[in-house]
């Protein structure tokens, strides 16, 4: 007979652990919630874009960002290395004084660290953020100088929304590690569910315009006189046939 020893302890522990992880809101959500349209606004309007501009772009940003967290943290050093920033510099207070934060002229800026967009850019993506800034004007319009403004200003409330969520989920290192997997596993069910609805919508039209294309091919058939008016002549067919 096998016997099977379960320590009830640790199954316990890792079960309030996927509880504890599930029940915390996701760091899209939290920084969703926090670009709201004035933000949008005010942000379109120091990097010379719009809000739809500016809000497309941002959607792209944050999945490529929280993506590059993820894989920075697969390992116990990375983990150790951000938990570590986020301690220092990024414990969340930024999104308590976002408005400081978009305005440089506000009259209590936050700390320069905390702030340091072109950093962060650099240490989670190197030369990779010079390639993402051309395809966020590619696909959205945005200057150059447009989509990296965009990217270094994000890229504070990112590292702000993850170090709330490290405070309020009490994180270790290793909880960490586990909270961006969960995050970005989630996150890429989403992309694909997505990437399966635009794919079925594409073949709706398609369909739609073959289905079209077949009655407009149809009409022309009937089109006998050539005036355009295929309706025309089919109606007066039916009409000639209920004649005899």
């Amino acid at each position: 007979m096998l016997i099977i020893v379960i320590d009830f302890k640790e199954f316990l522990s890792q079960i309030f652990y996927q509880i504890q992880l599930y029940s915390i809101m996701d760091l899209m959500k939290i920084i969703q919630s926090q670009l709201t349209d004035v933000v949008l606004d005010q942000i379109a309007g120091q990097i010379g874009g719009n809000r739809e501009q500016t809000a497309t772009a941002s959607n792209g940003i944050l999945n490529t960002l929280i993506g590059a967290l993820a894989k920075n943290s697969s390992n116990e050093d990375g983990a150790a290395s951000l938990f570590n920033a986020l301690e220092k510099d990024h414990d969340g207070s930024l999104l308590d004084n976002l408005s400081d934060y978009i305005n440089p002229a506000a009259p209590h800026p936050v700390s320069e660290r905390t702030a340091n967009g072109a950093g962060i850019l650099s240490h989670l993506l190197g030369d990779k953020a010079n390639l993402l800034t051309q395809l966020i004007g590619q696909e959205t319009g945005l200057s150059k100088e447009g989509a990296f403004g965009l990217m270094t200003k994000l890229a504070p409330i990112v590292l702000a929304a993850l170090g709330k969520q490290k405070k309020q989920g009490g994180f270790n290192v290793s909880d960490l590690m586990g909270f961006l997997s969960n995050e970005n596993q989630g996150m890429r069910q989403r992309q694909m569910e997505e990437q399966r609805r635009l794919e079925e919508e594409q073949r709706r039209i398609e369909a739609q315009r073959k289905q079209q294309s077949g009655v407009g091919n149809f009409m022309k058939l009937l089109d006998f006189d050539g005036d355009g008016s295929g309706l025309d002549d089919a109606m007066g067919m039916l009409g000639k046939l209920f004649k005899k």
